[in-house]
Order: structure tokens, then sequence, then C-alpha cells
């Protein structure tokens, strides 16, 4: 007799689970720096690139001889996928309410609000591997402290600090960082400081200054010469409902591809692994004891760091 898979048994909600691949909060920046990778098994070797681009080959031959070949991609590493369950709990009175009033769809709510824990639990392990100096060699981040941290308006150079990430990432890996992120208590400092604001009127990136005038993150991208730069909003609380920021008081430089990363085997700072067919909601049933509807959603990911040079940490850029 052939054993049922823990996959094969389950009984798949096709419209909810939709509504729970389609959902994405905006203030989680996590899968920009780890873009979604799908894999098939629930480990498996990570994949990294080395350096044989930008090695120089004698690729002459002579009739009948070998053709040279190189390895394009190596494993190096593991990784295993995290398998995160809940449920969502919707009391039989609070459903009979919703449906007198139009447009309330409880199922998809539950759904959206239990997929929206489940992934602040994936933006939390993002940012801590994101923003753990064990995770960069010595030329690829710095701690910045006392009149250095941007929130010293007088004597800080943000402007030099991020040349300075920009040209350790392209040192090592011959590319330039295309993505830059930030908690938002740094952005809070950095789009009023004064520096960056002069600078944006020299370039032309804005056409007056003063005091308060405040930069966009477009702005921002344009005079730090990077594609993008994302804002981390998300918080998390603790026991006692203390607010604390995810992404921190620090900055990350980044070359992430996130386009058709899969199809092309392009090299980037970080992926999410995830298994094909995740998330997925699975059939609702009926509680008697509670009287109540319960939507259970289920994800199996693994954020990991598969070219950390290619990332640059700014730790503690404000105070």
């Amino acid at each position: 007799m052939t054993q049922m898979t823990p996959g094969a048994a389950r009984v798949v909600d096709p419209v909810l689970t939709t509504v729970a691949r389609g959902y994405r909060n905006e203030n989680y920046i996590g899968l920009k720096l780890f873009p979604y990778v799908p894999v098939g098994a629930r480990g498996g070797k990570i994949i990294t690139f080395d350096k044989s681009a930008w090695r120089q080959y004698n690729m002459a031959r002579t009739p009948g001889s070998n053709v040279k070949r190189i390895n394009v991609g190596f494993a190096a590493g593991s990784f295993a996928l995290a398998q995160h369950a809940l449920e969502g709990q919707v009391p039989v009175e609070i459903e009979e309410e919703a449906n007198v009033v139009p447009g309330i769809d409880m199922a998809s709510t539950t759904v959206m609000t239990t997929q929206d824990i489940i992934d602040l639990r994936l933006e939390i392990a993002q940012a801590g591997m994101a923003t753990n100096l064990a995770n960069y060699g010595a030329g690829n981040k710095v701690t910045l402290a006392g009149t250095a941290q941007w929130s010293d308006y007088a004597n800080s150079d943000p402007l030099g600090d991020v040349a300075d990430g920009r040209n350790a990432i392209r040192k090592v890996t011959g590319k330039r960082p295309n993505l830059m992120t930030m908690g938002a208590d740094v952005w809070e400092i950095l789009q009023y400081h004064p520096k960056l604001v002069d600078a944006a009127v020299l370039k032309g990136v804005i056409g007056l200054t003063a005091n308060g005038v405040g930069l966009s993150v477009e702005q921002l991208a344009k005079l730090f010469n990077v594609k993008e730069i994302v804002v981390g909003d998300a918080i998390t609380l603790d026991a006692a409902d203390t607010p604390t920021d995810v992404w921190g008081k620090d900055v990350v430089l980044a070359y992430a591809e996130t386009a058709t990363l899969a199809a092309r085997g392009t090299p980037s700072y970080g992926y999410t692994y995830r298994l094909k067919g995740y998330p997925l909601v699975e059939k609702a049933y009926y509680e008697n004891n509670t009287r109540s509807w319960i939507y259970p959603v289920i994800d199996e990911v693994a954020p990991v760091i598969a070219g950390a040079e290619a990332g640059y940490l700014i730790k503690n850029a404000v105070a």
C-alpha cells in the first residue's frame, strides 16, 4: 500500500489559495533583498555563482582538440524549508453580521489577515539576516558611531558612506548595487539631511532649498546612484505590546536581481526559497465547540544569503 504524503492528503481551497498568494503587505520589503525562487523539494543546496565570468581564458583550439568549458553556478551550503501554519477563526455570529453588509467577505479577510501574520514572521527573519554583521565580510560592512551617524547633520557624510559601500560591492562582484533598504528611523532622518538637500539642489534633483525641505525616496535614489530605495515600515509587538521596528536603524546596499531570477540564474544577494504551490489555504471546516469556521493557511519558505559579497551593511546609520 502506498503511503499518502501530507501534500496529497490536503484538500485545498483554490479560490482562497489565490487570495493568499496574491496578498502582500506593502510595508514588507524583505522580498526585495530576498526574491522568491520556487523549489520542488523541502531541502537542497543553495546555488551560488563564482567569478568565472571575470577570468581570462585561452579559448583558441586546434582541430580535434577539446573545447574549453566553464561551470556556471555551484552548490554551496544547504537550505531546509520551514513550514509555518496558522488558522484564522471566524465565529458564526461575526460571519452572520458581516453577511448583512455588502462587500464584506469574511473568508478572504480572514485569510489575508492570517497570511499577513505568516509574512511578518518571514519579514523578521529576512531583516535579521540582512542586518546581522556576522553575515558580511570585513570589507562589506561598517558600524557608524557618534558624529559619523547620519543624525549628526553637521558632521556626518551619508553620500561618502554610501559611495564606499557601492565601491566595496563593485570591487568584489563587478556589479554596482541596484537596491538600498533602510529602517523607518533612518528614512525620517535622511530625508531632511541638509547635505543631501544641498546636493539635490546642486544636481538639479530638486529646484529649491530651505529648512524643512524633505527629499522623496526617488530623489534619494538619484543622489545615491541606486535604482531603488525601499523603507521598512513594519513593526512587531512584544508581550507587553511595545512596538519595535523590524528593520532597526540600519541600511543595506545590495545587488539583488528580482526579475526573472529563477529562469536566468542571475547572481543575487539573496533568495527566499519557497515550495512550489505555496502558500496554500486548506478547505475551511466548521468547529462545533467554538461555533466557528476555521481557515488554515500554510507556507513553506527559507530565506538565504547566497552572495554576501553582493551586499554592504551600514550598521547604526542613525542614533
